[in-house]
């Protein structure tokens, strides 16, 4: 409740900021020689800028493939900052005014989005190209599989309401799905300025292509795999990923848990789990302490290495320019080690 309480307020405030701006633009005197000259120079400065389409993304998936595609063609934002947690996120107004001001806006959708939906819902977006992931493919409802912490409900349902499903709102992690969002991302763009479709139909093109190889190079080391079960000593955003290569899973929470520290049962099932089948490898996920899967893994003998799910990362990478595709090159190794 807090956290839609912050958020209404960053959107009551971000409104009342623009409307300001607004009024305060209106009202400034433009008939001095100095003001007409300042404001002839700004105009020449910002005029490459203005040429480019103005793209706002929620979180890391988004931003990447959307800036494969459009290159240079476009400013693109994104929301959440590196390093910082995706499922917590919250707007500030700055972030809502970004959005207002956009051309086109893409973002994930799910659970961990439902302030996007009510921020578009106060907008006039008639003149927005607006795309959402979990739009783009078929999606599933989250699993809890065996020995996994089911995160207890937040609140109760009344009398006579059905609880609705919860879907995996984990769509990018398979290459698949992936591939399937590019070209939404792409037609988009080239509806939105189509000045440039050509480029981003050949970047787009040349991206799906990468997709593919990675695609194959998942189902070469699946379909030589001494096994076929993989362990997440952490949340497991892979539910897309591991249907998509016919990957059994075991994990200590769901993908989008808020949970920490799992219990003592959970633990020692998934310590049972990796001694009785002989797993080499308990994974984590990208920006986690890890400490859950080092406890397992030296309970059981095993090694600990991370499958990157992409939802967010580090500061250090992001200025380095690390892509998708980098990490889930990285994630073919580690499955491969994990699957000997």
């Amino acid at each position: 409740m807090k956290k839609y309480l912050s958020i209404a307020f960053a959107l009551c405030l971000a409104l009342t900021l623009a409307a300001c701006a607004k009024n305060t633009e209106s009202a400034a005197p433009t008939n001095t020689v100095s003001d007409k000259t300042a404001s002839a120079v700004t105009q020449q400065a910002d005029a490459a800028a203005d040429d480019k389409i103005s793209i706002v993304t929620t979180i890391f998936p988004p931003y990447d493939f959307t800036r494969a595609i459009a290159g240079d063609k476009a400013e693109i934002t994104m929301l959440l900052p590196p390093g910082a947690e995706s499922h917590s996120f919250e707007p500030t107004p700055q972030d809502i005014i970004k959005i207002q001001n956009c051309a086109v806006f893409i973002y994930n959708g799910g659970g961990s989005d439902v302030w996007v939906d009510d921020v578009l819902e106060s907008m006039d977006t008639s003149k927005m190209k607006i795309v959402k992931f979990i739009d783009c493919v078929e999606v599933v409802e989250e699993e809890i599989v065996e020995g996994m912490e089911d995160e207890e409900e937040s609140e109760e349902l009344t009398e006579g309401e059905e609880e609705e499903p919860e879907y995996d709102e984990h769509v990018w992690t398979s290459p698949r799905n992936a591939k399937l969002i590019v070209q939404k991302i792409s037609d988009t763009l080239c509806e939105a300025d189509s000045s440039n479709a050509a480029a981003y139909k050949a970047n787009a093109a040349a991206y799906i292509t990468k997709l593919d190889e990675l695609d194959a190079k998942f189902r070469a080391v699946v379909d030589s795999a001494a096994r076929k079960t993989i362990v997440f000593g952490d949340r497991f955003p892979f539910r897309y990923f591991a249907d998509a290569y016919g990957l059994n899973y075991f994990a200590a929470f769901p993908g989008c848990s808020t949970e920490t520290e799992a219990s003592a049962a959970t633990v020692a099932f998934l310590i049972d789990k990796v001694k009785a089948e002989k797993i080499p490898v308990v994974f984590h996920i990208e920006l986690s302490n890890a400490k859950m899967a080092d406890t397992i893994a030296e309970g059981a003998g095993a090694k600990v290495l991370e499958l990157h799910a992409c939802h967010n990362i580090s500061k250090t990478d992001f200025e380095a320019g690390k892509t998708y595709i980098d990490f889930m090159a990285a994630n073919v190794d580690a499955l491969r080690e994990a699957l000997q």
